[in-house]
């Protein structure tokens, strides 16, 4: 059976995604990797996440299809930044691994989990949510056809929960 992470870099290729984002994250582990191996794809390993709304937009500039791969507390990192994409129209595909839901060990992550989708929509994108792993790859089809800047959110329950022994075993 294929991972939800198969299903989306597949969806990646279908729509012509040449450049894809990403602060490195857990949850996108195996999305990366896959994109990352991809010949056809350029990986770009950011610092921050707002950095990815730049890329994003030189990127459209030139004709290229991007994509930004971020977890949820990142979000926080981009706000300011969003108003581009909905001011000069980039139809960005984001998508977001959720910390801070239910079962969440660090209490850090919770205020941005529950802020994430509005804050993605105070500025104008498009919000949709995966719960299970396979919604993930047909919310992700659909937002890379969209015209205008698209976060698919994907739940804690799909990545799993982490705990503190995971981190420490790191």
């Amino acid at each position: 059976m294929q991972s939800w992470a198969e299903a989306v870099h597949r969806e990646f290729v279908d729509a012509g995604v040449r450049v894809v984002g990403y602060v490195p994250d857990a949850g996108h582990k195996r999305l990366i990797e896959l994109c990352l191996a991809d010949k056809a794809m350029r990986s770009v390993v950011l610092t921050t996440e707002e950095e990815g709304i730049g890329l994003a937009a030189g990127a459209w500039l030139g004709g290229a299809r991007s994509v930004l791969l971020m977890q949820s507390s990142g979000v926080g990192n981009v706000v300011n930044v969003l108003g581009i994409l909905k001011t000069c129209a980039i139809p960005l595909t984001i998508v977001a691994t959720m910390r801070g839901e239910a079962g969440e060990f660090n209490s850090w992550q919770v205020p941005m989990g529950e802020a994430t989708q509005a804050s993605f929509e105070m500025m104008g994108v498009k919000v949709t949510r995966a719960s299970s792993a396979g919604e993930v790859a047909p919310l992700v089809a659909a937002a890379l056809k969209s015209d205008q800047a698209t976060a698919v959110l994907i739940s804690q329950k799909v990545i799993g929960i982490k705990s503190f022994q995971d981190q420490t075993n790191q």
